[in-house]
């Protein structure tokens, strides 16, 4: 519950800030928080709509979470580890690495649903049937290397990035100075608890605890 909550929170604000805020960058902290609760709503029913096709990538759900991660992670993490490393890859290759990745995913993961919905025997092209039977731990080191080779080659094609832009984000410049512009506006403060919300919020801690220790007790 602790990760779901983690990932539902994250994807409301980045649908919200790089996608809604873009939109209408007018809109209030109001608004922002409106629309971000929304978007919680929509992605917790896009997620039990999800919940019957699970069983079309594996029975375990250990091995269902680790498939979907193998589709998600290579891109980024080539991203990650290749752009603390060199210095000289910029943007464009990033994005170009990492929409390769999102395709290279997406097909694998349609055609194994595909598939398995079908008896687990619907493809008989042999580079298809190929790519739908490779395991998904072997995919995943495919497309490390797919992604990382694009990454580096589009951005041996573009312009190098700033080095002033780099400090304290590779290691070759994690000595750098890094640009520091300080906030006009005055920090504001929240206020301190009352002590009606100090008992209140005792209650409900101690509340929790007996929860917490009465299932503990009920299904040790």
């Amino acid at each position: 519950m602790g990760a779901m909550s983690s990932v539902f929170n994250s994807a409301s604000t980045l649908v919200t800030l790089d996608f809604y805020k873009k939109i209408k960058p007018d809109a209030s902290e109001k608004q922002l928080v409106r629309f971000g609760r929304v978007m919680t709503g929509v992605m917790v029913l896009l997620g039990l709509a999800w919940v019957p096709f699970i069983h079309l990538i594996s029975s375990q759900l250990y091995i269902y979470l680790q498939s979907v991660q193998a589709y998600i992670s290579p891109p980024i993490t080539s991203c990650f580890i290749l752009g603390i490393l060199w210095p000289r890859l910029n943007a464009t290759g990033a994005i170009a690495s990492l929409l390769t990745g999102f395709g290279m995913g997406s097909v694998r993961f349609v055609l194994e649903i595909v598939d398995q919905a079908h008896g687990g025997a619907y493809f008989t092209n042999y580079m298809i049937r190929r790519l739908v039977d490779i395991n998904f731990l072997h995919y995943a080191i495919l497309m490390f290397c797919i992604c990382s080779l694009i990454l580096v080659i589009v951005s041996l094609l573009g312009t190098a990035p700033e080095r002033s832009r780099l400090a304290g984000l590779t290691f070759a410049t994690v000595d750098g100075k890094m640009d520091v512009h300080p906030v006009p506006t005055a920090m504001r403060k929240p206020a301190a608890e009352t002590a009606w919300e100090h008992r209140i919020n005792l209650v409900f801690s101690l509340v929790l605890i007996a929860t917490i220790t009465g299932l503990w007790i009920h299904f040790r």
